[in-house]
């Protein structure tokens, strides 16, 4: 299922650049992206264009400066660091450093679905909040909640709904997050390691339920290390290293023909049975994809 999936996003058509730039406003812009820390610069200055629609795969190995351009994005960096540059989404200018936790187009799958829920709230209630907020009444959130958890996959939808976070698995909770997300019915979603910690038949199904067809498709930035998942989702790719984007290029190009030796050394890592890269000079281990045994 995986492989077929990576197949039809290679052959997936894409608009040449110039061609973006006459037909539609960005979903999401960042210009000259940098985040610090007491002075020190951790992102250098990223430039991210996502198209509406479009799914994006931000690559990079663990302390890259992935998340944390995820959460500058977000507006969710800790207090003591410091984000710098333009943002806008959907045309609008958006201050980087104020927190959004209500913004209405952006939305957060995270990496760790146990942390994202609430243990003491069934997940219905959970799903429902946004939906309530949007105006429908708590037997009408009810349902729609258990018509989101049904089209992300979840078999028993309404005893999901009322079960709380601990008695679903790890490949459940995160399509969970992921009908959370679409309640919120927001038009960017940036998922950040969000097949991580999965077991790989639980990642294929995550990453069926974030490809399906909808007439509200939300634009996506996917966030991993994992280039198999990655490319059985994104039509392009950026590439993340030491906080700098090292190389950018429709993901079928990144498999075939990567430029930079970095990332020359993710595809490779990938290609080779999906074994582990070790960088030179250090002690970083990055494991390409990362699958864990288990229960979806």
């Amino acid at each position: 299922m995986l492989m077929r999936m990576i197949i039809d996003s290679i052959k997936a058509p894409l608009l040449p650049v110039d061609m973006k730039d006459v037909l539609m406003t960005p979903a999401l812009l960042a210009k000259d992206l940098t985040v610090s820390l007491h002075g020190r610069t951790l992102v250098h200055g990223i430039n991210l264009r996502l198209e509406p629609g479009e799914r994006l795969a931000l690559l990079g190995a663990s302390g890259s400066g992935k998340s944390l351009t995820a959460a500058a994005l977000l507006g969710q960096l800790p207090s003591e660091m410091t984000a710098k540059g333009e943002l806008q989404v959907h045309g609008q200018s958006t201050p980087l450093n104020r927190r959004r936790p209500g913004h209405g187009n952006l939305a957060a799958i995270q990496q760790d679905p146990m942390t994202a829920l609430n243990p003491m709230v069934r997940l219905g209630l959970q799903i429902g909040i946004p939906l309530r907020d949007s105006g429908l009444s708590a037997k009408d959130a009810h349902q729609r909640a258990i018509a989101l958890l049904n089209s992300v996959g979840i078999e028993d939808p309404e005893r999901a709904a009322n079960s709380f976070s601990g008695e679903l698995s790890g490949g459940q909770l995160q399509r969970v997050c992921i009908a959370l997300a679409l309640a919120c019915r927001s038009s960017i979603l940036i998922a950040d390691e969000c097949t991580t910690a999965l077991d790989v038949i639980s990642q294929a199904k995550v990453l069926e339920v974030l490809t399906r067809k909808n007439k509200n498709k939300p634009a996506i930035l996917f966030i991993t290390h994992d280039i198999a998942a990655a490319a059985a989702l994104c039509t392009r790719a950026m590439v993340l290293h030491h906080g700098r984007i090292v190389e950018e290029a429709s993901m079928a190009d990144v498999l075939a023909h990567p430029h930079h030796a970095y990332t020359q050394r993710l595809v490779e890592a990938a290609r080779e049975g999906f074994g582990s890269l070790h960088r030179r000079g250090g002690s970083d281990v990055v494991a390409l994809p990362s699958a864990k045994a288990g229960a979806a």
